[in-house]
């Protein structure tokens, strides 16, 4: 910013100077001498809308490679922007092979008996849920920008689907129609994820926090480990309800009559070996193959079991048959009209949802590791359409699984090659070796599921949570008792309410703070952050947190008011000069609006009435641009705007100045 001359001449004419110069430069306040508050030069309504826009929806600026390129060169990296493997397969090497191989390899042995037992959580037949690590992956190798993340069924997914799906139709009376419902959902969660992708607008998932996300997780953690008590305890007639309340009555009403002590004995053994090779897996990182490997070790080893005692003749529930050979096409399948066309569509947006939040969580912890970065909106597209296709191809829907990206990453995967390795072994799979899991007891798939989910319970965070913010900790709180004592789309409903009304709250009740003279300096802070900060006698200073919108103008204006209140009792009692200058400092408040305008408005008439002159300091370019245009700058006058506080400070209390 241009410099205001100690010369009176040369001052005025540096003023007429910056009125008639162009548009470009920046007309200011005086305020006697030392730096000026600057005016932004003046946008048309399109310049504005515009910019808005860009910074809503192109906040990364995505076609800036494209820039000064031909256009033959602008189609390639279109194409390339669409399809990125056509970008990283051209530096792509046997090394990397290797790496992806063994990844691939390792994550192949974990999804496989993983899916069998996720897809029971949806109420899906065996082979769906392998169907789902088949197609969906190739789809995202090819169009996907993470290089860690494992696509497939995850439990949190399987669990919503599946209870969102049987509270429509039953997946025992009804098999083929839910099949059809799960499909359709599968269409509109990937219709979704690509809409939201392809039309930038992925920043809604955002409205999700942090908070709100763990505690979602660990109540879905509890409510499907609760679930899976009905594979390890062997009872077959078991509630359809999620919530722990209804959980435990089936559980202790059947403990006389419904409990199988050969299915206990399996589900409970090869549990404990999962947990501690688990265990072992994350003390000792490079023994993380061990967890990996171990949920496959547990399905052969328990089948061969069952079959050589044929204990399946003494109670013990067994997978059955799993449907030998690829994915059929399930587009004919879909509800493209009739009334479970909208039903499809409400489940498909919800888990879509939860799906996509999953993934890009999973993707961006994954790039920080490795310093690489991901594209959210592109992430969401390659998801999106993975699930479309997907949904013809007999598979539900897919997402970036965290505990199979996390062995991804530790076997030492280098890009999405892992992917297709991980597919084609699960097509080998299905083309050859599905008859073998025929007696796979079920109480091995629940216990290699309760082994999964518990990863899922970050306790840690949690307690991070509660010491950094009680707010935050109550939105967790709020979604996890959400999930387990009503269900799983309860608990959601709450973590997405909750989020939502921490926003509200902080936009409408925004933090104000009174400031003070940091001794020997110019500084002035937060008398509560920095004790040894002093008030400057006859000057109230207040600095406001936020925007001021029409949200929260009142509150500002009334909090403003009720520390001068505060301000004037506390000078009557110890008898100190009286308030005559109220500096707000503005440089937190990135915007205002007209009722914002107006509150600064009704509060200049209040205090001229108390005759208190009211000094604004700081303001940003947006604020300063809309004060001029609303003429507040006029009202208040131009000589009771200042750059700092230090400024008003000076010209208003010369000899608080003049003792630092």
């Amino acid at each position: 910013m241009p410099r205001a001359v100690s010369d009176g001449g040369k001052e005025h004419e540096a003023d007429v100077a910056s009125r008639t110069s162009s548009h470009r430069r920046m007309d200011s306040v005086q305020h006697g001498h030392g730096y000026k508050v600057g005016f932004p030069p003046k946008k048309n309504l399109l310049s504005e809308f515009s910019d808005v826009v860009r910074e809503t929806f192109f906040a990364d600026d995505p076609l800036r490679v494209y820039k000064d390129q031909p256009v033959s060169k602008k189609i390639w990296l279109g194409v390339q922007h669409v399809f990125p493997v056509l970008d990283w397969s051209r530096h792509y090497s046997l090394g990397k092979f290797k790496g992806d191989l063994i990844a691939g390899l390792t994550i192949a042995s974990l999804c496989i008996p993983q899916d069998i037992g996720y897809s029971k959580l949806a109420n899906l037949p065996a082979e769906v849920g392998l169907y789902s690590s088949f197609v969906p992956p190739l789809i995202y190798a090819v169009m996907g920008s993470s290089r860690d993340i494992a696509i497939g069924p995850v439990a949190v997914v399987s669990l919503l689907l599946g209870t969102l799906l049987q509270n429509e139709i039953d997946p025992k009376t009804h098999p083929l129609e839910y099949k059809r419902l799960a499909f359709t959902a599968t269409f509109f969660a990937g219709v979704t994820q690509a809409a939201l992708g392809f039309f930038r607008l992925g920043f809604i998932i955002e409205f999700l926090s942090h908070a709100a996300i763990v505690g979602f997780m660990a109540g879905a953690a509890i409510t499907i480990a609760l679930q899976q008590l009905k594979g390890i305890l062997g009872i077959v007639n078991f509630t359809k309800k999620t919530d722990i309340v209804s959980v435990m009555r089936s559980v202790w009403g059947n403990v006389h009559h419904g409990w199988n002590w050969q299915t206990i004995l399996i589900g409970v053994s090869f549990l404990a070996f999962l947990l501690v090779a688990k265990y072992i897996g994350k003390k000792n990182r490079k023994l993380f193959w061990v967890a990996a490997i171990a949920p496959l070790i547990s399905v052969i080893l328990s089948t061969f079991f069952v079959y050589i005692t044929r204990a399946d003749k003494h109670g013990v529930a067994i997978v059955k048959n799993i449907n030998k050979g690829i994915n059929p096409p399930s587009a004919s399948l879909i509800y493209f009209s009739g009334p479970y066309l909208a039903t499809g569509f409400r489940i498909g947006a919800i888990a879509g949802m939860i799906g996509l939040t999953e993934a890009i969580a999973i993707g961006r912890t994954f790039a920080a590791l490795k310093d690489y970065q991901i594209d959210g909106n592109k992430e969401m597209v390659a998801l999106g359409t993975m699930n479309i296709v997907g949904s013809m191809a007999s598979c539900y829907i897919a997402t970036g699984s965290f505990s199979r990206s996390a062995v991804n990453y530790m076997a030492g995967c280098k890009t999405a090659v892992s992917n297709v390795v991980m597919s084609i072994v699960v097509m080998l799979t299905l083309l050859l070796i599905t008859p073998l899991f025929k007696y796979t007891p079920n109480a091995i798939l629940a216990s290699i599921i309760i082994s999964a989910v518990l990863g899922l319970i970050d306790y840690e965070s949690a307690y991070l949570i509660w010491k950094v913010d009680k707010l935050d900790f109550l939105a967790c709180l709020g979604a996890f008792f959400g999930v387990i004592f009503a269900s799983v789309e309860y608990g959601l409903l709450i973590a997405v309410a909750i989020s939502l009304a921490k926003i509200l709250l902080q936009v409408t009740r925004p933090r104000t703070a009174l400031l003070g003279n940091l001794p020997r300096t110019t500084i002035y802070r937060n008398v509560e952050q920095y004790p040894d900060a002093t008030k400057v006698p006859g000057l109230l200073i207040i600095r406001v947190d936020s925007a001021i919108y029409f949200t929260n103008s009142n509150y500002v204006k009334e909090r403003i008011l009720r520390w001068l209140r505060d301000e004037e009792d506390q000078q009557q009692d110890q008898k100190l000069p009286k308030t005559e200058v109220l500096i707000v400092e503005l440089s937190p408040v990135i915007d205002i609006d007209t009722s914002g305008i107006h509150a600064l408005e009704e509060l200049l008439k209040t205090l001229e009435k108390r005759k208190i002159q009211l000094v604004l300091a700081n303001p940003g370019s947006t604020v300063i641009e809309k004060l001029r245009a609303a003429k507040f700058t006029d009202m208040i006058g131009e000589d009771k705007i200042f750059l700092t506080v230090g400024d008003a400070v000076k010209k208003f209390a010369p000899k608080a100045v003049d003792n630092v």
